[in-house]
């Protein structure tokens, strides 16, 4: 299929893979097999799908461009084992896909306007997920796959990695995708924990302990963290409060959550 047929929309953050090099990379990366589950998000063009399907894989497909509807059907809807669902993948009710628990597989070259409260909207039904290979703008794959005491490190590396394990595969240039964009890219792998090595009594608690002490990273934590838990509590979770957000591991942000969640008057909303 031309690369010319369907104009790539900015309104849909839209940049199409063409580089056949790296499709057959992230393929292999991906590695989906005969019997398989898959589901990619924004499939655009096609360039992962025709692969993703012969793998043998049954897949359904989300995507937002009504425009790309009937040139997707035309190319992949004689295939048995093709699903194609037209919606908003932030609104998708992954649900109705009638997934097996831990069995469904995701992929998706994401635009990056959508994509942190995209893999929060996952990770919600993280129980049906085996796991999700995302391209993303490389400076998020850095956030999602950062460590304790640098800059990258915050509410998404937290939160993303409570729930999963994260690997950073390879990064991809702007020439490998119709129009280039202005950054690189790169390819992740998340793998939700089949029991999460930190659980938190509630981990909306975990949520809004976080937000809180990112608000403002540059301050310690008994001052930015001061409206949820004094700074007893803070001690007692076996946190030094003088030290800033970015300088904790997860384990010890779960230790405040449960501390928060201790008190007499803990908020339940995050």
């Amino acid at each position: 299929m031309s690369e010319y047929q369907h104009r790539a929309r900015k309104r849909f953050g839209q940049n199409f893979l063409h580089d056949a090099g790296v499709i057959h990379r992230i393929l292999r990366a991906i590695h989906a097999r005969e019997g398989e589950h898959m589901l990619e998000i924004g499939p655009g063009q096609g360039a992962l799908t025709e692969g993703l399907l012969n793998s043998g894989a049954q897949l359904d497909v989300i995507e937002l461009d009504r425009d790309l509807v009937p040139i997707l059907q035309n190319q992949f809807g004689h295939n048995p084992r093709f699903r194609l669902n037209q919606g908003d993948a932030l609104k998708f009710d992954f649900q109705q896909l009638q997934a097996a628990p831990h069995s469904l597989r995701v992929v998706g070259n994401l635009p990056y306007n959508i994509s942190t409260p995209l893999i929060f909207h996952l990770l919600d039904n993280a129980g049906l997920i085996r796991d999700m290979h995302f391209m993303l703008q490389k400076e998020v794959v850095e956030r999602l796959a950062a460590e304790p005491g640098g800059g990258d490190w915050g509410r998404l590396s937290i939160m993303v990695q409570y729930h999963c394990r994260v690997e950073h595969l390879f990064n991809v240039g702007p020439g490998a995708f119709n129009p280039p964009p202005k950054v690189d890219s790169a390819i992740v792998r998340l793998v939700p924990h089949e029991v999460l090595p930190h659980p938190a009594k509630d981990h909306r608690l975990l949520e809004r302990v976080v937000r809180e002490a990112f608000n403002q990273r540059r301050k310690t934590l008994r001052n930015t963290l001061k409206a949820l838990l004094p700074a007893q509590a803070i001690e007692v979770a076996e946190v030094d409060g003088s030290l800033r957000p970015e300088q904790l591991d997860l384990a010890a942000f779960v230790r405040l959550a449960d501390q928060l969640a201790a008190q007499p008057s803990a908020p339940t909303q995050p």
